[in-house]
């Protein structure tokens, strides 16, 4: 028993990281601006387009902050600030593929590893499952404006081939519908039936977004360049055009009608919104194909969270200046506002914006899944064949491939809402796990060159724990289907970890 608690706790040294790192075939072509393009480009997307309306409405899980949104995300980047800031120390200190997994590695044992990688792939790759059906919805929009172009059947899609069962089920419950009118089923023996429908949009983008990555990190970085600046200038447009139509009486005219829901609902708003902020995360993933990362990956995270934090503010403020809180659109929140002052036109613009920003998403959240895998299988947690780089583009392919299919299949039959919110789970446990990671490294390694070091240390860390702590009650004292779901993923990976990864790592010890 011993022993097995000596291997629970087993440490990998910076230093050893850091030299496993430096062997590492992955090629070195990024820098300060194309790592601050991935953070603006899984930040952006997913805040402005896919959740504010949520966060502001609220979901059946929870009460919206109505106009006190802003508050809500004020109150998540204050969160994420003492996070980034932990992120910048220890990702300048350490940079090394894996995040948090890392991280953790170095400073609270094996185990600990496994189930921060663990937690990150739910962070991950569920996120991308959440975001490709949502680029869906926008790219069905899209061709409608070619109704007069494209054939009426690639106009008027069945819906069965671009939602998953779920999905259909519940259009069916909201109108009335009988499921078996409008998708088909497989008839089984024994009275089976199992309902087809398939997200083709979802999987197509997932696809091709794989054979991206798979080319290289730095053509993949071009394409979510492109895509962040269309996606920038969109929003930045619908702010200053926007800002024109504002009726300062639909922001409130007192406490009651500016936070309809109380702290209930300014909270609820705040879990909802960090989602969002997984971008500064997906940053660090990519530190050993970062030609100067001590240097650049604090830059780029703490600039992904200034700039994506003053959009989502003014975006916010411009959205419920337009539009009553309760009258607020939750699935395409900037194109309603845009007509509800009859510019239909632009409203057409913001879905050219909205599927850029939500493909630079699905591209990074990809990249960051296959990253983290990658060093979990580097350290045999996972199989080392998973392990291998491409000999021509110098990627992880193998991996990058698991990683796509896993999103594609299960896009098929995941919920949609509960995908988000285990998701923030995941973005939470991480943060709280890297403002602890820095703390330990401050008493175990306190000479060690730190590029970059937290200031108010410990107190900031400390802020960054508690902040994620209490948004995390938040979900959980609500009895939220998600907190149990998200437990359940945590004691999956405890079995997991107890009947391959702990005698995978002992055999690598042994042999």
């Amino acid at each position: 028993m011993n022993q097995i608690i000596k291997n629970l706790l087993k440490c990998k040294s910076p230093q050893e990281l850091i030299e496993e790192g430096e062997k590492s075939e992955l090629k070195k072509t990024l820098n300060a601006f194309d790592l601050i393009i991935l953070g603006i480009g899984a930040v952006v997307g997913t805040g402005i387009f896919t959740i504010i309306g949520s966060a502001i409405v609220g979901s059946s899980d929870g009460a919206g902050a109505g106009t006190a949104v802003v508050i809500s995300m004020l109150l998540a980047a204050i969160a994420s600030v003492f996070s980034a800031l932990s992120y910048s120390e220890i990702a300048s200190m350490i940079p090394v593929a894996g995040s948090a997994y890392t991280y953790t590695y170095a400073t609270m044992g094996e185990f600990m590893a496994w189930m921060v990688g663990w937690i990150l792939m739910l962070e991950y790759a569920i996120g991308n499952i959440t975001v490709a059906s949502a680029w869906t919805g926008y790219f069905v929009q899209f061709l409608k404006g070619f109704k007069h172009i494209l054939p009426a059947f690639v106009v008027n899609c069945p819906l069965w081939l671009r939602n998953d069962y779920r999905t259909m089920y519940e259009i069916c419950n909201k109108y009335g519908w009988d499921v078996h009118d409008k998708m088909p089923f497989l008839n089984l023996p024994f009275g089976l039936e199992i309902p087809i429908a398939i997200n083709i949009p979802a999987i197509a983008i997932v696809f091709i977004l794989t054979l991206l990555l798979i080319k290289g990190v730095k053509e993949s970085t071009k394409v979510a360049t492109i895509m962040v600046g269309v996606n920038m200038f969109i929003i930045v447009s619908f702010i200053l055009v926007g800002s024109f139509y504002v009726k300062p009486e639909h922001w409130g005219v007192n406490l009651a009608t500016f936070a309809p829901n109380g702290i209930e609902g300014i909270f609820s708003g705040a879990f909802i919104i960090f989602f969002a902020y997984i971008g500064f995360d997906a940053v660090s993933t990519a530190a050993e194909e970062t030609k100067n990362p001590q240097r650049d990956l604090p830059i780029a995270i703490m600039g992904t969270l200034l700039i994506c934090t003053v959009l989502y503010v003014c975006a916010a403020l411009v959205l419920t200046g337009i539009v009553p809180f309760n009258a607020i659109d939750t699935q395409a929140p900037l194109a309603h506002a845009m007509r509800f002052i009859g510019m239909n036109w632009y409203a057409g613009l913001l879905s050219v914006g909205a599927l850029c920003a939500l493909t630079s998403v699905l591209l990074i959240y990809q990249l960051g899944t296959t990253r983290i895998l990658w060093a979990m299988s580097r350290d045999n947690f996972l199989p080392k064949s998973l392990n291998a780089v491409h000999k021509k583009y110098k990627t992880p392919h193998v991996m990058t491939w698991i990683s796509g299919l896993v999103v594609i299949i299960c896009a098929l039959f995941m919920d949609l809402n509960l995908s988000a919110e285990l998701c923030n789970f995941g973005t939470f446990t991480s943060f709280i796990i890297i403002c602890i990671a820095v703390l330990i490294l401050r008493k175990t390694e306190p000479n060690r060159h730190r590029p970059f070091k937290v200031p108010f240390c410990p107190w900031f860390p400390i802020l960054g724990i508690l902040t994620c702590l209490a948004l995390m009650y938040c979900k959980f004292s609500a009895k939220a289907t998600s907190a149990f779901y998200f437990l359940i993923w945590l004691l999956i990976g405890v079995v997991i970890y107890a009947a391959y990864s702990y005698k995978s790592k002992r055999q690598e010890e042994n042999g």
